[in-house]
């Protein structure tokens, strides 16, 4: 739980120096890329954890790897090299990406069915959800055969559950009770 408050701090400074100079756009693209490298490389986060190497090594080394990241990034970078917080990389960077989607008016929406929905029965869940939401929808749709049928919408901390299989869980409930 620490580490996740440390990382957010991080991020939270992070996209405040990213306001003041007018470059979130970038600074988001470079921590998304930090993120997908760590995520495809368990190896690169080995070295990151790694007691044996030296901040200064894995500052040459991850200048080498980003050498495209934009000056703040990497300034950003070496300041967590030496305060010793490089296993935090991960969180930071999605922590960053939560809060700039926050400050951007973004919310984040997934609507899982048990199959693809059409675009009117998705155009209709949308309207009701785009009348109670203010800013932007970042929408994703996924599958889940064990749904039966209809369809469970998240948003954030809350979560609107309109499956079948939901619907048998809670009639079962009612029977057993």
């Amino acid at each position: 739980m620490k580490s996740t408050k440390a990382a957010s701090r991080y991020a939270k400074a992070l996209l405040e120096l990213a306001i003041e100079n007018k470059m979130v756009d970038a600074i988001a693209k470079d921590m998304q890329h930090l993120a997908t490298v760590c995520a495809e490389n368990p190896d690169f986060i080995k070295f990151l954890n790694s007691p044996v190497v030296r901040a200064d090594k894995k500052i040459a080394i991850f200048k080498e790897i980003f050498g495209q990241f934009e000056q703040l990034s990497t300034l950003f970078v070496n300041l967590i090299f030496t305060n010793r917080r490089e296993f935090l990389f991960t969180e930071i960077a999605a922590s960053f990406n939560d809060q700039m989607k926050t400050y951007k008016g973004i919310v984040p929406l997934t609507i899982t069915s048990a199959s693809a929905l059409n675009a009117s029965t998705k155009e209709a869940i949308l309207s009701k959800i785009r009348g109670a939401v203010k800013g932007e929808l970042e929408i994703t749709e996924e599958i889940d055969p064990e749904l039966i049928g209809g369809f469970i919408v998240r948003m954030g901390d809350t979560q609107i559950d309109a499956s079948i299989s939901n619907q048998l869980n809670n009639l079962k409930q009612r029977i057993t009770k």
